[in-house]
């Protein structure tokens, strides 16, 4: 059975990092079949995974063939360890809605059966907070079935998380979408992992995993490589591959219990003002 994964975040805070560091390390130490369909348009989703390719999109694709005429084989490309990717893409800057070209490309890639039976996991990446009914597309309509949320010991990124739990409590009923738990992506902030770890208990999940900060990916993506794919010996591939293996053995789904603006200013503060 496919799982289908919605990885949520504050901008910046490296959610197509984790997404495609987790996808390298699924394929590669537990050799599972993986799909990453990118919902930002910028179409940066994938690049790690294609060795920095650019990949044309399917929006772009749509403006220049028509739905009709478009093909798995023209939009889905092939990466590391035969991870396939898609992007989105969105409309020109500044001209349209870049949700509704979410909507479109994950209805397309459905009716065109992208997402085969024989994987075992299809990734949506999507951009920033649930602010907006085209990004929460995959939860909403239960294209998504679980969500990950990315988030670090920063306040903002607490705050990003808090408002993607209430997206996702508004949608849970009705589409059947559940939180998997959070993804800590450590910025090395005072008190971070006690913070994280109070945060997702108030939510009623749990920190799923503690990435700690390490140059290594940065070295890996200038190199246009996950990683796993630059070094599998490394200290960080072991990190993301103990990641990927708590998402293949997670049973643990939950409708979560947002905090109020007073409760997270509550814990945020108490956290900044300890030594």
């Amino acid at each position: 059975m496919t799982r289908k994964i919605a990885i949520y975040g504050k901008g910046g805070i490296g959610k197509s990092t984790t997404t495609q560091n987790t996808a390298a390390a699924l394929a590669h130490f537990h050799e599972k079949k993986v799909f990453i369909h990118g919902c930002d348009p910028k179409a940066d989703s994938t690049r790690l995974i294609l060795g920095g390719k650019p990949q044309e999109t399917l929006m772009d694709m749509l403006r220049d063939y028509g739905a009709e005429k478009i093909t798995n084989d023209m939009v889905i490309k092939i990466g590391y360890k035969g991870i396939q990717c898609v992007e989105s893409g969105g409309p020109e800057p500044g001209v349209g809605c870049a949700g509704r070209g979410v909507i479109t490309a994950i209805d397309l890639m459905e009716e065109n059966g992208a997402y085969t039976e024989d994987l075992d996991f299809v990734f949506f990446d999507v951009l920033g907070d649930v602010v907006c009914g085209g990004f929460a597309m995959p939860i909403r309509d239960g294209k998504a079935e679980e969500v990950y949320i990315v988030a670090s010991g920063e306040m903002m990124a607490i705050y990003a998380a808090n408002n993607i739990a209430k997206g996702l409590t508004k949608y849970a009923k009705q589409s059947g979408v559940r939180l998997g738990g959070i993804i800590c992506n450590s910025r090395k902030v005072d008190g971070e992992l006690g913070l994280m770890e109070e945060f997702t208990a108030a939510l009623g999940t749990k920190m799923i995993h503690f990435v700690p900060r390490d140059n290594i990916v940065q070295k890996a993506e200038f190199n246009k490589k996950t990683v796993t794919e630059f070094d599998a010996n490394e200290n960080q591939a072991k990190e993301y591959c103990e990641l990927a293996r708590k998402i293949i053995e997670n049973e643990d789904f939950v409708i979560p219990k947002p905090l109020t603006m007073d409760q997270l200013e509550e814990m945020v503060v108490k956290y900044g003002l300890a030594d």
